[in-house]
């Protein structure tokens, strides 16, 4: 049974200026005219290239280059790689083109050209406009920066979208809520809001080992949480994912592909890419099948998925789900009786609750498969 065409992009640029003391995504801090660099770069194009012939970019209709940092690429190898695509993609076809940006390596010069060939969206790791937080994170600019950045990237572009998180080591709730006014001020149409997480092997988890710092009070992490709904839905922001607000019309086309079941292709380190058919759904990373799930699985997997958006899930994809997944209205109901879940206007829908403790809510659903 042939696979479903890919639908949605996604492009890992792993370097970045210098890194931050809570990441551990797949990043390297080096110099952006290094020769390491261009070789990824190289092979990078190489690799696109082929899956081209092979007609696998045919139907893509999202794009996010993410890193990392792929601003950091500086203006001439980044213009570079935006120009490879557009000649690598049916660019009538790609309703979104998003490239992720650091304040400190954002430049008007960038955001003109990248803008000309196609991109129509930025996101901005902002984090938050506290210097003081900024400098404990270990990021590369200051709150001036990056309010610049923002008023830079709206100089072509109308969609463009930061990134805030919450419980970082000194942080207050009311800091956190001018983080949140502030972004809002800014004039921007999408925030991402997230709670710090401690991971192993970064700087941030060696001090709370250490004693030199605490982790994360999940309580207040809550509470700041529940203040992004309280003020930025005043403002015309709608919650339409779990950590995403958008002014409506201005959600992320991409993250949505992710929630709903959409095949898409991953280029680079550490980048995912996931295929499916009828009867076959396969995440493959770095060469390695992470995922094979069978029908079944993947009919948990997506109403799993679809309980992280606003919008939950409808009667009728639960009943078709229910062929698959015997117990998974007796799941639903028990989920409701716990507070994680409603039902509204013939769909299922999660709670704030729900949200909150999500890894109970998506356990559940998935452990039925």
């Amino acid at each position: 049974m042939p696979f479903d065409p890919h639908k949605a992009l996604y492009i890992h640029i792993p370097f970045c200026l210098s890194r931050c003391n809570y990441c551990d995504f797949a990043t390297e801090s080096c110099k952006s005219d290094s020769k390491h660099v261009r070789k990824y770069l190289d092979n990078l194009m190489f690799e696109m290239r082929e899956s081209s012939k092979k007609g696998l970019l045919s139907e893509i209709e999202t794009v996010y280059i993410g890193g990392g940092t792929p601003t950091h690429l500086g203006h001439k190898q980044l213009i570079e790689l935006l120009y490879f695509l557009s000649t690598m993609l049916y660019m009538k076809n790609v309703k979104e083109f998003t490239i992720e940006a650091n304040p400190e390596s954002l430049t008007e010069e960038i955001v003109k050209d990248a803008w000309a060939l196609g991109v129509n969206r930025i996101s901005i790791g902002v984090q938050s406009f506290d210097d003081g937080v900024l400098n404990a994170l270990g990021r590369a600019h200051d709150s001036d920066r990056a309010k610049q950045a923002v008023e830079v990237a709206k100089l072509r572009f109308e969609n463009v979208s930061v990134d805030l998180m919450c419980g970082l080591p000194g942080q207050t709730e009311s800091m956190w809520q001018k983080d949140l006014e502030t972004a809002v001020s800014l004039g921007v149409k999408h925030i991402s809001v997230y709670p710090l997480t401690i991971e192993e092997q970064t700087p941030f988890y060696k001090q709370c080992m250490k004693g030199q710092m605490s982790f994360p009070d999940e309580d207040l992490q809550a509470d700041m949480m529940n203040d992004a709904e309280r003020i930025l839905k005043p403002c015309g922001f709608e919650r339409y994912e779990v950590a995403s607000y958008a002014i409506p019309g201005f959600e992320s086309r991409h993250n949505i592909s992710y929630w709903t079941g959409v095949p898409y292709l991953g280029f680079g380190r550490s980048a995912a890419s996931m295929t499916q058919n009828d009867q076959r759904r396969m995440r493959i990373q770095d060469g390695v099948v992470t995922d094979d799930l069978n029908r079944a699985q993947m009919e948990a997997e997506d109403v799993m998925l679809m309980f992280r958006m606003s919008k939950g899930v409808g009667d009728s994809r639960i009943f078709q789900a229910s062929n698959y997944l015997p117990e998974l209205q007796n799941t639903l109901e028990n989920l409701i009786e716990k507070g994680l879940i409603g039902h509204v206007d013939d769909r299922y829908v999660p709670t704030n609750k729900g949200w909150l403790c999500g890894n109970e809510l998506y356990g559940e659903i998935f452990d039925l498969a």
